[in-house]
């Protein structure tokens, strides 16, 4: 991207493709609403440059606790190019001994100021379209079971929706990672 105003003329052109995601929205709330929280367009920026194809979606909890703001999620069709083969979070990397991957999906989420998405929120998506035929997506997982040593990913497989674990300090070419914001 090279202005904000390719950016938004990108996204807008997206939103306006895929309105089965974000029903009852329109594109001038949007606009008015990312106009008001101006640094998430950088969050935006980067997840547009690293494969994620952004888009604003409509999940269940944004009609409760989240019903103010609008929510982008990653939509591209397989987990972002620009953030795979990443372990799960810092202390997998720095549990590696060798072989390091470059840096965690948790570290990267936040350094784009953007979140994992919970289980939840992944299947959620998964009800808008089909992603990650082909790739999986780490998801934010419960620190109970991150305490053992264990991660969660997610993605689709014979027309269904799978969650599985791994051993967090794992990554793998095809895997990487969706993220969400709330603006």
């Amino acid at each position: 991207m090279t202005t904000q105003d390719d950016l938004l003329e990108l996204l807008k052109k997206r939103f306006e493709g895929n309105s089965q995601r974000h029903p009852g929205l329109d594109w001038a709330g949007v606009l008015s609403r990312l106009e008001q929280h101006p640094t998430a367009l950088e969050s935006l920026r980067q997840m547009e440059q690293s494969g994620g194809e952004p888009d604003v979606v409509v999940l269940a909890d944004d009609a409760g606790a989240h019903r103010d703001s609008i929510t982008f999620c990653d939509c591209s069709t397989e987990t972002p190019t620009g953030r795979r083969s990443l372990c799960y979070d810092r202390a997998a990397l720095d549990s590696r001994k060798e072989h390091k991957p470059q840096s965690s999906a948790v570290e990267k989420a936040g350094e784009m100021g953007i979140e994992l998405l919970s289980e939840e929120q992944y299947r959620q998506l998964q009800a808008l379209g089909e992603f990650d035929l082909k790739t999986s997506s780490w998801i934010s997982t419960p620190a109970a079971i991150r305490a053992l040593g264990g991660a969660l990913f997610g993605d689709r497989r014979y027309g269904r929706v799978f969650t599985y674990h791994n051993g967090a300090q794992s990554y793998y070419a095809a895997r990487g990672f969706r993220g969400l914001l709330r603006v």
